[in-house]
């Protein structure tokens, strides 16, 4: 892990970004305070991401379906 102050991870953000997706990097600052800065994994899923159901509406079954409820 590489260790980074306070000043050289603002004056070196991007290079400790791209560090950053290889292994962990820790900035530290004057009071003592330590922060772990790691990429995210791209693996990672939207909340929105559900599995698909199967059916067997059509396409034209569910415009009806939509129109319909958009008169009530």
């Amino acid at each position: 892990m590489k260790v980074f102050t306070y000043s050289e991870a603002r004056q070196n953000l991007s290079k400790l970004l791209v560090l950053a997706q290889r292994e962990e990097v820790e900035i530290r600052r004057k009071d003592g305070s330590t922060f772990t800065l790691r990429a995210k994994s791209r693996e990672s899923k939207s909340p929105f991401d559900v599995p698909g159901v199967s059916t067997r509406a059509t396409t034209s079954d569910i415009v009806d379906a939509v129109r319909d409820s958009r008169k009530r």
